[in-house]
């Protein structure tokens, strides 16, 4: 045997008396091998048993076979499954929308309420409507000794149109007043116990405008406004308004400029003293530049309003600068949103702003701008739940040339007066005025048919010239609800409070001497409840009750309200 068959021979051997753990089916006789060349072992490549090895030990016991077998025995059945069918949702009764509605009612203090609504579809984008609404009451308020009915009726019409990449539309509308400065103090009567008073004011006024907004367009959006007032006194103004706005998106910012155009324009017969007449005019013309950043949890948009305003009268022309600053960041997604940032602005006070705040003003107004200088601001707002909103704010902020309603003197009597000069209207004072507020509100929808709310704001002012800010409340506060008792029967209630204001009184007695009298009125607490219920789709009643306190609280100095106030109507729905 040569050397090589001798290591060929060797190799397999080798490996063969390792494996015999895996294999027993074979013994091996013991065998003398003469090596003449020293055995070098070399590494083979490593490979995988393909099949488990069978185990032919005494260890390995076989499992004996079993073998199953059944009685079977055929049992007759006459039950059918029923087929399967998808099971259905019962589905809430849509609420039948009409176009058109009409609603009258009538109350004590020979109250009326008429309101129309109609609605036209010229075209598949264009549609057409207008409100009539009529609001009155004969007054006959209690211990008051002048005529103190009103009357308020307004008539409004829209056209709207929209396109594929635009949208129109043009409003225009008219509307008439009538009041009675019915507030003269008991010093007037007593004094001259003939004394002939006429308190009545009327307002007319008209306005018209539009606003356009534009798709895929740098150009937004724009709106015009045009209104004109008169008085029974000769008074008049005329004021425009227009407001453009811009976007430019960039890539991950928006740049945004919004103008702001607004024309003033009107004049008064003569002031509360009787010197001379008033006349007024202002166009101011504002340029907000800003760039907003948003994501999923920021927001910021910083910008800077910048304003021109010229007084015509006066020949001054000014020039200012306010801030813009908002930002917002969710700490909880929807749970916690922290919000801050400061705003102001240029704010053209005008006649009709006044009257519609305060209907007992006198046609002898100095009209001026407010400057809002700044107003920093911060708080925390979110959901508590999907059923509970929350919302907490504080603020600093200054007003320059803040307007003030403050009542006008109680003249020496003159058989010529008209019937605001008997120290039962109110005049309008301009002072510097900072003010800290606090605001916090809390909103919970209970469920589907009840609805909750309560909120609440408190003032703390800071005057310049004036000793207190007149006729601004410390404190107010609103709890409000609306409710679904049945599908047929809803309602809701709602209460505010308003807090002490205080006014300044300049009298003259009988022998010219002057009387200054500060005056604090009482806060007042206003509940009004309201109940409706729906025969059918397009017929309901209701029952308004007002001021159920049966309180009546001076909402300006000298002029109480009417007591508990009850108004039961109908309303009719239809489409032509």
């Amino acid at each position: 045997m040569s050397i090589k068959q001798i290591v060929l021979f060797s190799i397999p051997a080798f490996l063969l008396f390792h494996f015999s753990a895996f294999s027993q089916e074979k013994e091996l006789d013991p065998e003398v091998v003469n090596i003449v060349k020293p055995y070098t072992p070399t590494i083979s490549d490593a490979f995988k048993v393909k099949e488990t090895p069978e185990l032919n030990d005494s260890i390995t016991t076989t499992k004996k076979e079993v073998k199953y077998s059944i009685f079977s025995v055929p049992v007759a059945s006459t039950f059918t499954p029923a087929k399967g069918k998808a099971t259905t949702v019962e589905k809430a009764k849509p609420i039948k929308l009409y176009d058109n509605y009409a609603t009258l009612g009538f109350g004590n203090y020979t109250s009326i309420l008429g309101e129309f609504y109609s609605n036209f579809e010229i075209s598949r984008t264009d549609n057409a409507g207008f409100f009539f609404r009529h609001n009155s009451s004969q007054g006959d308020i209690k211990d008051v000794k002048l005529d103190n009915k009103y009357y308020d009726t307004s008539l409004d019409a829209n056209y709207t149109s929209r396109q594929r990449d635009a949208t129109y539309r043009l409003d225009a509308g008219v509307e008439h007043q009538l009041y009675n400065w019915y507030g003269v103090p008991e010093i007037v009567f007593t004094q001259e116990p003939n004394v002939q008073i006429d308190p009545q004011q009327t307002y007319i006024s008209g306005y018209a405008g539009g606003s356009i907004a534009l798709d895929d367009s740098f150009f937004e959006k724009a709106a015009l406004n045009i209104r004109y007032l008169r008085d029974a006194f000769s008074s008049s103004e005329f004021n425009v308004s227009l407001k453009p706005e811009f976007s430019f998106p960039l890539e991950n910012l928006t740049f945004k400029i919004d103008g702001d155009i607004d024309y003033l324009s009107g004049s008064f017969d003569r002031n509360y003293t009787n010197t001379s007449d008033i006349n007024f005019s202002y166009l101011n013309a504002g340029l907000v530049p800003s760039i907003t950043f948003v994501n999923d949890e920021l927001s910021v948009s910083l910008g800077v309003a910048a304003y021109v305003s010229l007084d015509s009268e006066n020949s001054n022309t000014d020039f200012s600068l306010y801030p813009r600053l908002n930002a917002s960041y969710r700490l909880l997604d929807e749970t916690v949103i922290v919000y801050g940032g400061a705003e102001g602005g240029l704010q053209q006070n005008t006649y009709y702003n006044f009257k519609e705040e305060n209907p007992y003003v006198s046609p002898t107004l100095f009209i001026a701008p407010t400057k809002k200088l700044y107003e920093g601001f911060g708080g925390i707002k979110g959901k508590i739940s999907n059923s509970v909103a929350y919302n907490v704010r504080a603020s600093y902020g200054k007003d320059e040339s803040r307007a003030l309603f403050q009542m006008n003197p109680l003249k020496i009597y003159n058989a010529s007066f008209e019937g605001y000069e008997y120290g039962n209207s109110f005049n309008v004072v301009y002072d510097d005025v900072n003010t800290l507020a606090f605001f916090a509100e809390l909103k919970v929808e209970v469920s589907n048919t009840l609805s909750l709310g309560i909120n609440g704001t408190y003032n703390s002012y800071s005057t310049d010239l004036q000793s207190e800010a007149w006729n601004l409340p410390d404190l107010k506060a609103s709890v409000f609800s609306d409710f679904n008792i049945t599908e047929k029967l809803y309602g809701g209630a709602s209460l505010f409070y308003v807090g002490k204001r205080k006014d300044l009184i300049y009298n003259n007695d009988l022998f010219g001497n002057s009387i200054n009298q500060e005056v604090t009125l009482d806060g007042y607490v206003d509940a009004n409840l309201h109940f409706g219920y729906r025969f059918t789709d397009r017929l309901s009643a209701f029952v308004k009750g007002s001021n159920l306190f049966g309180d009546n609280y001076e909402k300006w100095l000298n002029y109480p309200v009417q007591g508990i106030q009850g108004l039961v109507g109908v309303t009719y729905k239809f489409d032509w």
